[in-house]
């Protein structure tokens, strides 16, 4: 359907549409009036037909096309000012030469074909004023050209194979341009340049110039502003180049230039200016009075740090600077003032540091610093807002040293003086200044709410006391309100609305309520009420004096409009005022009447559900809604959807779509999709069901191998699987069609459609102007934007353009238009511009300081408790080891008062008493009880508060204590049959002595490990099934203290020689299959490392001796070996020798540290150096110190921000030991559950597997 808009476009911009093939369309013909016309980059393989009906077309875009040939039509367009045909296959047969006798052609583009010669008749064009033949082939230009197109203003011949210039080029005086590049011109000596007087730009780079061939009277030439002398064969900057007064823009790259000699007052003007790639030593010291320059390209030179000029800094302009490729190894302290620097490039270079006021550009966006081995980049300045880039917390180690009670006091009284107010940093003093000002800000705002409080509950006592002195004053003045009716009544006509008959007799009349007035209804259909209706109802009775008495009622619908109910009410007060009635009205409200009403009718009231009348609003149907099926695909974190076909074939397993059925809308994810593309793709359809459909649609999701009857249903409308094989159709390689975006211009008698430029075919929604109108063609979606302050005839432009373009371009069958207004965009509509997105990123952790709001007193009071932090434990030294004397003396205290120890171990469902020789021995997946008595002394006194005689007799008392110890294989129910059975009998007998102690394997305290005397031994398995079926095999055992050798425990290790470690001592039980010629069933090994502690060699030989030898092992024999004196009998029974662990300095640096925010704030504390594996806890994050290394290990269910705050807790440890151990610098790596390295299990006595717990797959 034409809307007949066509024969007013005066110009339109068809470019990146596809019109290949014969897919041009056939209705530009109509546009008559046209003067414009752009198809660039359209797939056009030849000039369209349509194009010569055009006969007013004046400006004709056809580049980045396949064009070979532009004969025919274009010989047809009369008034042709502009040919622009460049980046296409022409060649010189394809170009007519009739189109440069038009006496109108003013700009011929050419450039980047296949052109071997100048274009037949090209001298004809005598009003051309620019001319592009660049990047083409060809070898000469005939002299006519130049004898004759003197009207030129731009002329471009670079990247050709250009020999010579004609002569008559000097007749050019008008040519403010000129660009030779990239052509040989081994015999063009520039004599023609001088005659060029009115010349702005010079381009000759690779022309072969050198010194000799630039004639110095190429300083006449006082116009140039752009000089472009690059990859020639210059080894000095030619003289001319000098005394150019208006330079802006000088290119010398890739010459053999050694010297500027570069004096004041020369390029004053100059603001771009690159001499890399030549053989510069040094840059001018002049350079330093360009104040102009913005640009400075000096890479791939000699340069050093002598050769930049001190006074660099003074270039207040410059905002490029580039010296890669150098021999820098320091920058002038100068490049720190260039306030506008943006880019700054020292790659490749000898850099060991940086100016510190590098940190403080802030223009800076890009600073190459690679392949600068050497360089230590200086500390950043202490820049508060930087540093709160973490949940506001300070990680700087200065700060967190300074919180820790670990800054350093100063030296001397010197350095006490230059901390003082006086020397102060001007930057430090003012971002105090700043600081203090917030507070002050956040104060006030403070006291203003507070204030403000107290104004208003003052206020609300004497608004209230100020409205009962009105209500008594009306009270007193108050007059009869049916007076005042009397007054108005003779001035209100309704003879209009209501008939004159009506209520002058008795009997009972009815309206309706429709397009705003009461329309009578017959008596037929009185009380027969619709409930989307509103009635108007009047009952009149004659007294027995003969006066007539009304009752007046206006019945509401439950489902009527606005409209009904408010001209109900109001006509009924209309009525009234028309029978001069003294009555009140009564509103009724269906399912709700009054009998009095009901009487009217003899109580036979019917409902009818609808509405008999139409509402006096503008409505509006809205059209059906469309089922429609959208390819979701990720691009960045934008979701595009992508139309397709509704069927079946469109499914492919690769991706995920969106089905939009209307009142459901489903996420169908094929069987090889990504998950995160199913998860975005329902945030969309959330967000869509949100803003278009007010959150009445459903949503649901399905898989390709799940897929239920109901998606069918929707897709196809039947409700079974088709059974057709989906496909992976979609080519690798697709890139969804680019969009379009047109600009709707309107003028006297005339209409435009240019193009918005979209960078990268980004749209942004800054583009859209609300005095505008838009229309964004995404080829299978088309949409109509209007902006709020768009014109009417502006807005009616746009309606009837985007009818025209949807229909004159090839779309597919389920393409659709869509019309939007400002403010009021579907999601779809967003979709097609990158962010623009409802969901809005907030930092809940951030103060009101940070977000500039007035704050409220909850915040003022919690501000400091948001940003405290705790990280002293960092800055602690290790605890150091327990020397041996200590140790003795730590445990002969705790055995002291040690009276009895009675040991049991859980049998089946019992706890039954652990015969002698097993004391010491557990078993992981065991339970054991340990009731210990224990002497304790009584301190009593005399009356008179002496003491008692050392003679008399000393009172003492007990106290027992309960330990319950559980393997870290074992169940609970070991606890539950302990605190059922066990436990109450103990309690019954102590009473009030009694204490239970929980513990779990090597979790245990010191005064439980001092009973044990070291011979501590832990066996894996079930203490029945091991001793009963056990023994068999070779057995291999690793005794270890941490921190203290009362902690010795010696516990099973797997049996291979890569448990070894040096720094402890092993035991290897080896049995024989049958005893040797001594009689010997076996043999045990007591593996000595190098760096274990002697004292431990004999507690290992007793530890083997009184444990590892079992019941029936009589005959096994305890052997000694040190590490290095082996036999092949040890390394056998170990699966051979293998590499272990041989350095052993990490058991004097291993700390763990565990990061949580349990307490309300982020902490870290140190674990005890008898640490374990089951002390990582899943709920926080630790930190691991090896000496080398330092791991952060995440639990799984540790929170995000605790991560983050961990990590920058781990540099600030990283950062510290850097400074205190300067010879063990660490590196930070991450360890994964599950996936630990053998550099972290190390750290860890007897490393397992996890502990999983209870009801966890």
């Amino acid at each position: 359907m034409s809307t007949g808009v066509l024969q007013f476009v005066k110009g339109i911009d068809f470019s990146r549409n596809d019109f290949s093939g014969e897919r041009f369309p056939h209705d530009v013909e109509q546009m008559t009036q046209m003067t414009w016309l752009k198809l660039n980059r359209s797939n056009l393989e030849q000039v369209p037909d349509e194009l010569s009906r055009c006969e007013n077309l004046e400006h004709l875009q056809m580049a980045r096309n396949q064009l070979t040939s532009v004969h025919g039509e274009l010989s047809d367009l009369p008034r042709l000012r502009s040919v622009i045909v460049r980046h296409n296959n022409l060649k010189t047969a394809g170009i007519p030469t009739d189109i440069f006798r038009m006496k109108d052609l003013t700009i011929i583009d050419l450039s980047h074909n296949q052109l071997r010669e100048v274009p037949p008749n090209l001298e004809y064009a005598k009003g051309a004023i620019v001319l592009n033949l660049s990047h083409n082939n060809i070898e000469t230009i005939p002299n006519a050209v130049c004898a004759n197109l003197i009207d030129l203003l731009f002329l471009d011949v670079s990247n050709n194979k250009l020999d010579i210039l004609p002569p008559q080029m000097r007749r050019l005086t008008m040519l403010q341009s000129l660009k030779l590049s990239h052509n040989p011109l081994l015999h063009f000596q520039l004599k023609q340049l001088p005659s060029m007087t009115a010349l702005n730009v010079l381009h000759m780079r690779n022309t072969n110039r050198t010194i000799d061939n630039i004639p110095p009277a190429l300083d006449d030439l006082q116009n140039l502003r752009d000089v472009d002398f690059a990859e020639n064969n210059l080894s000095e900057v030619p003289d001319a180049l000098f005394k150019l007064k208006n330079l802006r823009k000088l290119d010398l790259s890739s010459n053999k230039i050694t010297k500027i000699n570069l004096t004041e007052g020369e390029w004053e003007q100059l603001e771009t200016l690159n001499v890399s790639s030549n053989e510069l030593s040094a840059l001018p010291d002049c350079l330093v009075k360009l104040s102009r320059l913005q640009k400075l390209y000096a890479s791939d030179n000699r340069l050093t740090f002598e050769g930049i000029p001190s006074g660099i800094g003074k270039l207040l302009q410059l905002t490029v600077l580039h010296l890669s490729f150098n021999q820098l190894e320091l920058v002038p302290e100068g490049v720190s003032r260039c306030v506008k620097l943006q880019r700054l490039r020292l790659d490749h270079n000898r850099l060991i540091t940086l100016p510190d006021g590098v940190h403080l550009l802030p223009d800076l966006k890009e600073l190459d610093l690679h392949e600068n081995e050497n360089l230590v980049m200086p500390p950043k300045p202490n820049d508060a807002r930087k540093k709160l880039a973490f949940y506001n917390i300070d990680f700087s180690l200065e700060h967190q040293k300074k919180l820790a009670g670990q800054m350093a006091s100063p030296s001397s009284s010197v350095s006490s003086i230059h901390s003082g107010g006086a020397q102060k940093d001007a930057l430090a003093r003012r971002k105090e200044f700043i600081r203090r000002r917030k507070a002050q800000a956040d104060q006030q705002g403070a006291d203003k709410v507070i204030q403000g409080m107290s104004k208003i509950a003052g206020a609300g006592v004497a608004l209230k006391e100020q409205q009962e002195a009105e209500e008594e004053i009306a009270a007193r003045s108050a007059v009869n309100w049916k007076k005042n009716i009397e007054k108005q009544r003779k001035n209100l006509d309704y003879s209009d609305i209501f008939d004159d008959d009506v209520g002058h007799d008795e009997g009972l009349w009815l309206w309706e309520i429709e397009n705003f007035y009461p329309s009578i209804m017959d008596e037929a259909f009185h009380g027969q009420f619709y409930d989307a209706d509103c009635y108007l109802v009047l009952k009149t009775t004659k007294e027995i004096s003969g006066q007539l008495r009304h009752a007046i009622y206006y019945w509401l619908g439950e489902h009527a409009t606005l409209d009904k109910g408010m001209c109900a009410a109001v006509h009924a007060v209309g009525l009234r005022n028309h029978l001069n009635a003294t009555c009140r009205t009564i509103r009724e409200e269906m399912n709700d009447e009054s009998e009095e009403f009901l009487m009217l009718f003899g109580e036979e009231v019917m409902y009818i559900e609808g509405a008999r009348t139409s509402t006096g609003f503008y409505t509006t149907e809205k059209p059906p809604h469309v089922t429609r099926l959208y390819r979701a695909s990720v691009n960045g974190t934008a979701v595009e959807m992508e139309p397709v076909p509704l069927s079946v074939e469109s499914l492919d397993p690769r991706f995920c779509f969106l089905l939009d059925a209307g009142d459901v809308m489903w996420i169908w994810s094929g069987a090889r999709s990504r998950i995160t593309v199913s998860n975005k793709a329902r945030l969309f359809a959330e967000r869509l069901n949100k803003r278009d459909r007010k959150g009445k649609s459903e949503i649901e999701t399905c898989r390709q191998l799940k897929t239920p009857p109901e998606f069918w249903q929707a897709l196809m409308g039947v409700a079974q699987n088709p059974g057709v094989p989906l496909v992976e159709h979609v080519p690798e390689d697709f890139l969804p069609e680019r969009k379009r975006l047109y600009q709707v211009n309107i003028g006297m008698g005339f209409l435009e459609l240019p193009q918005v430029e979209l960078p990268k075919g980004v749209a942004k929604q800054e583009m859209l102007n609300t005095k505008c109108v838009y229309i964004l063609d995404a080829t299978s979606d088309i949409f109509l934007w209007t902006g709020k302050k768009a014109n009417r005839l502006l807005k009616m432009a746009g309606q009837k353009m985007v009818v025209e373009l949807h229909q004159m371009l090839e779309r597919p069958d389920y393409a659709q238009v869509y019309r939007e207004t400002e403010d009021e965009e579907s999601m779809m509509f967003r979709s097609k511009f990158a962010g623009w997105d409802e969901i809005v990123p907030v930092d809940f952790t951030r103060t009101s300081e940070s977000v500039q709001r007035v704050p409220d007193l909850k915040v003022l009071i919690k501000r400091d408790n948001m940003m405290k932090t705790d990280l002293a434990a960092l800055f602690l030294d290790r605890q150091p080891a327990m020397s041996f004397e200590e140790s003795e003396d730590l445990l002969q205290e705790c055995n002291e008062d040690l009276e009895l120890m009675e040991s049991f171990v859980l049998e089946g469902r019992k706890f039954v008493k652990l015969p002698q020789r097993e004391f010491g021995t557990f078993y992981t997946m065991d339970c054991y009880v340990f009731l210990c008595r224990y002497a304790v002394l009584l301190d009593d006194e005399d009356d008179d508060g002496s003491h008692v005689g050392d003679d008399d007799e000393v009172q003492t008392d007990f106290k027992c204590v309960l330990y319950f110890w559980q393997g870290r294989d074992a169940s609970n129910m070991g606890w539950l049959n302990f605190t059922f059975q066990l436990q109450p009998n103990f309690e019954d007998i102590f009473k009030d002595k009694l204490e239970v102690v929980r513990m779990y394997q090597q979790q245990e305290n010191h005064k439980f490990l001092s009973h044990f005397k070291r011979k501590f031994l832990i066996r894996r398995g079930r203490r029945g099934l091991t001793r009963n079926m056990g023994g068999k095999w070779p057995e291999l055992f690793q005794m270890r203290a941490n921190g203290s050798s009362v902690c010795t425990r010696t516990i099973q290790i797997d049996c291979v020689a890569s448990q070894l470690c040096s720094a402890f001592c092993h035991i290897l039980r080896i049995p024989f299959k049958e005893p040797n010629e001594f009689g010997e069933r076996g043999i045990v090994y007591v593996w000595l490392g190098k760096d274990a502690e002697h004292r431990d060699h004999e507690y290992a030989q007793q530890v083997a001796s009184d444990l590892i030898i079992r019941d029936d092992d009589d005959s096994f024999p305890v052997r000694m070996v040190a590490e290095g004196e082996e036999n092949e009998q040890f390394w056998a029974a170990l699966n051979g020798q293998k590499k272990y662990q041989t350095d052993s300095e990490f058991v004097q640096f291993t700390r763990l540290f565990r990061c949580t925010n349990e307490k309300g704030y982020f902490a870290v504390s140190e674990k005890t150096v008898d640490f374990c594996q089951d002390d990582l806890d899943d709920d926080d994050i630790m930190i691991l110190d090896n000496g080398e290394i330092i791991f952060l290990w995440i639990g799984a269910r540790a929170s995000e921000i605790e991560a983050k705050l961990a990590y920058k807790a781990a540099t600030v440890y990283q950062a510290h030991m850097k400074m205190k151990q300067t010879d063990r610098p660490r590196k930070l790596m991450l360890a994964l559950k599950n996936h630990e390295s053998s550099r972290f299990r190390k750290c860890f006595h007897a490393w397992g597997k996890h502990k999983v717990a209870a009801g966890t797959d």
